[in-house]
């Protein structure tokens, strides 16, 4: 029999074994805010149809990561509290704990007791606790082996409270107190508005494993869901998306230098929201996650500081403004005000962000990871790192796009609406008089007064000398020094270097040369695909300092 497949000619260089992809991330959103079981459903199936998305281990039965965001479906919640004596009152009136305790009996009992009081003492009223239905026997053998004790914890809100953020930030002081002091316990999310649901597994196995993911009266308006590939971190319960209010597809290349600095202006740190309570939130960041779940916790800090979650987003992850011509003026007062407070989270990255009212997506100023949405005629919005996850008839589209490089897109379900990434940015930007404030307090190096002083002058001998006192070499002088004398500007180089270490060099180095940088870059597709391969393969990758590769 004829085999048509053999007469195809293959590209000289392509192997199949070297496919690479990254994480999947997909969210679905009915925009009048209507909560039904299909989203859920809809957001499962896409999560499922993103397996080439997700990192398995050799033996094909244990995965990187998978999980699910949602609002709280109150009417499930309701009827399982009740099954074991609970009153839980209304929507948004309690709190759930999703947490991963120890299997060990003697120190669950003591972290269970642990987070009790800590609720008690911030006063707020604990209801009682859930042990979550699961099916550990579909899970692979590595998963079982380092599974936690997964379990569900009540709190009530107060009277005096009111429901939402207010809520929220109570319980966000009463878990960072109790992730303080309880180093062996991790809260998935702990939240009156969301609650997440994820662990170690293969994409088919989160709706599997969790049997409240099978209940038909689970529903929610906003679903987000990911399916990881581990690029710097390694596979665990806890570093499964989604996060507390994101997922994220990419890396943060900038991360170090982002957890330092926050860790250094926490000194300076004030919020009307948190006044006499920010000792016990800080330090903001927990380093020891990965980087999607340090700038989730960036970005929870700044929510629960006051500040709006799109606000939060665009300040973290500002677009391309500094040489853009054609953006308003209002906008770059903007950035360019925020930008003396806070660097930018940079790296590819497409992020899907929630607190249970809205649903948003941002994507990395170079628009290295993609992102696809459309909306169907039930008003519902599909986004997804790639198109066809889900079989949608052609004529129940109302509109199909990508989101764009450095771009945002939120959807608002208490308004009922999708907002442009121009209004959007217009209406933060036109908040405040930035521009104002600039004039007023910035200052540039230009305008500094130069002291009426003569630059000092020295021979062609006292020059070598100083020169070789710090550490200046020939190929220095000839492929920087001179280039920048001559043009005004650094000249052009290779990524990286392959001189030795100057701990083991014979000759004396500068200070600067001991220090190098730690970097990560895998982009899809990749912009040097020979080279890339072999950075993706060592995952860390040393550059020269000062390089921003």
């Amino acid at each position: 029999m004829f085999d048509v497949k053999k007469e195809v000619p293959q590209a000289p260089l392509y192997r199949e074994a070297f496919e690479h992809d990254n994480c999947g991330i997909g969210a679905c959103v009915n925009i009048r805010g209507e909560k039904s079981r299909a989203i859920v459903e809809d957001a499962l199936k896409i999560v499922e149809n993103l397996e080439h998305r997700a990192g398995k281990d050799a033996e094909g039965k244990t995965g990187d990561g998978v999980g699910i965001l949602t609002q709280i479906p109150h009417k499930f919640f309701s009827r399982v509290a009740k099954a074991l004596g609970m009153e839980l009152g209304g929507e948004r009136e309690y709190g759930i704990a999703f947490v991963f305790f120890p299997q060990e009996e003697l120190r669950r009992n003591q972290a269970k007791k642990m987070f009790e009081i800590i609720v008690q003492k911030e006063g707020l009223e604990f209801l009682g606790w859930r042990e979550v239905p699961t099916f550990p026997n579909v899970l692979g053998r590595k998963a079982v082996e380092c599974m936690p004790a997964i379990m569900q914890g009540f709190v009530k809100k107060p009277a005096n409270v009111e429901k939402g953020l207010e809520f929220d930030r109570k319980l966000y002081i009463a878990r960072r107190l109790f992730e303080q002091s309880s180093e062996d316990t991790y809260v998935v999310s702990f939240s009156s508005r969301t609650i997440v649901y994820k662990g170690m597994f293969l994409v088919g196995q989160l709706r599997t494993f969790y049997a409240d993911l099978q209940s038909p009266d689970f529903e929610s308006a906003i679903a987000m869901v990911h399916s990881r590939f581990s690029t710097n971190t390694n596979p665990s319960w806890e570093r499964a998306h989604p996060n507390r209010l994101m997922v994220h597809n990419g890396e943060i290349n900038t991360i170090r230098g982002n957890a330092d600095k926050m860790l250094a202006r926490e000194e300076n740190m004030a919020s009307e929201h948190l006044k006499g309570q920010m000792h016990k939130v800080l330090p903001a960041i927990n380093k020891t996650g990965s980087d999607s779940a340090m700038l989730d916790n960036t970005l929870e800090f700044l929510v629960m500081s006051g500040m709006d979650l799109p606000l939060a987003v665009m300040i973290a992850i500002p677009e391309p403004w500094a040489n853009d011509k054609a953006m308003s003026q209002t906008k770059r007062d903007f950035y360019q005000y925020y930008a003396t407070m806070m660097e930018p989270w940079d790296g590819p990255a497409s992020i899907l962000f929630s607190d249970g009212d809205v649903m948003g997506a941002v994507l990395d100023r170079n628009g290295l990871r993609p992102s696809r949405y459309m909306i169907t005629e039930e008003d519902t919005l599909i986004l997804s790192s790639e198109v066809g996850v889900l079989d949608i008839a052609p004529e129940k589209i109302r509109r199909k796009e990508r989101l764009r490089p450095g771009k945002m897109l939120l959807v608002d379900t208490v308004q009922g609406r999708v907002i442009s990434d121009e209004e959007l940015k217009e209406t933060y930007a036109s908040r405040q008089p930035y521009g104002e404030w600039l004039d007023n307090n910035l200052v540039f190096l230009k305008d500094l007064t130069i002291p009426n002083q003569r630059v000092p002058e020295y021979t062609g001998e006292e020059r070598q000398r100083m020169q070789k006192a710090f550490g200046y070499t020939y190929d220095e002088l000839k492929t920087s020094i001179l280039p920048m004398a001559k043009n005004g500007g650094e000249a052009i180089a290779a990524m990286g270097a392959d001189t030795p270490l100057p701990v083991l060099s014979n000759t004396i180095h500068p200070l600067f040369h001991y220090f190098k940088q730690l970097f990560a870059q895998v982009t899809n597709p990749p912009i040097d695909a020979i080279r890339e391969e072999i950075i993706t393969s060592t995952t860390v990758y040393i550059g020269t300092e000062g390089n921003i590769l």
